[in-house]
């Protein structure tokens, strides 16, 4: 078990909602800066997403995120011997990379990078779970929790069979979408889906995709152990707002689920 799952464990055992922020590595000069902003205002762990020239699954706002980190010169390479300068981090992070990454450099050594780098767990949302054994096995052997996603449309024995396999937490996309705001309500077939998942994994289960805001925030952590924000944060850094002001979104994020919760 890495730090990702001890730290959700943890915050789930106390009846405390998960928070896990995000930032595309390299977006900026000081986008270390906003990788502590997030843990100092309460952030449980931090995705850093790695830049990739074809990010399928990533809406409008990681899209020119990675863009822009892509033009800036970023390479996986710079981005972890920017986290080895950082020292190690405040909270535990995850890279969230396409298979293209990994597959290029090897799976054992890519896992093994991440590691070194301080990273502690993986995600690859392009890998289909089926395909996912080699992947799984390397993260094992380089101590990295490597995490799997369902989706609404996933079938409930596949959803088991995920639940089983996935290491740090369970992904629950909640909506069949990019990453990115969208329309949402109670109803909404994502949070049916992280109940079912909820009732059958051992581990944490957190809801991406859509949470666009606090009171997005709040309704899913009444079905979830917790959230996953990227777009909602990477569009204040696409702005031009300071590391602060990402924090202090990311401040508002963590007091409207730990409200909902109360």
């Amino acid at each position: 078990m890495a730090a990702i799952e001890t730290v959700l464990n943890a915050a789930r055992a106390a009846g405390r909602p998960s928070l896990v922020g995000y930032v595309t590595g390299g977006v900026r000069a000081d986008w270390p800066d906003l990788v502590t902003a997030l843990a100092d205002a309460g952030a449980d762990a931090v995705e850093i997403g790695l830049p990739f020239s074809d990010p399928m699954l990533d809406g409008p706002v990681i899209q020119e995120t990675s863009a822009r980190a892509i033009a800036r010169g970023a390479t996986t390479e710079s981005i972890l011997a920017g986290l080895r300068r950082s020292g190690p981090p405040a909270v535990p992070l995850i890279a969230m990379a396409y298979a293209s990454h990994a597959y290029r450099a090897g799976l054992t050594r890519y896992c093994a990078m991440l590691a070194d780098a301080g990273f502690s767990g993986v995600i690859i949302p392009d890998l289909p779970s089926g395909e996912s054994a080699g992947y799984r096995a390397a993260a094992e052997v380089t101590g990295l929790d490597a995490t799997l996603m369902v989706s609404p449309v996933t079938p409930e024995p596949q959803v088991r069979a995920i639940a089983g396999a996935t290491r740090g937490f369970l992904y629950v996309m909640s909506i069949m979408n990019t990453t990115g705001p969208a329309r949402q309500d109670e109803a909404n077939p994502g949070y049916a889906v992280a109940d079912r998942a909820r009732a059958v994994s051992s581990r944490p289960t957190l809801i991406g995709f859509g949470v666009d805001g606090p009171d997005r925030a709040a309704a899913a952590v009444r079905h979830a152990d917790g959230v996953i924000v990227a777009s909602a944060l990477m569009r204040l850094v696409l702005g031009g707002e300071t590391a602060a002001r990402v924090g202090t979104a990311a401040a508002a994020l963590r007091a409207a689920i730990d409200g909902a919760r109360s």
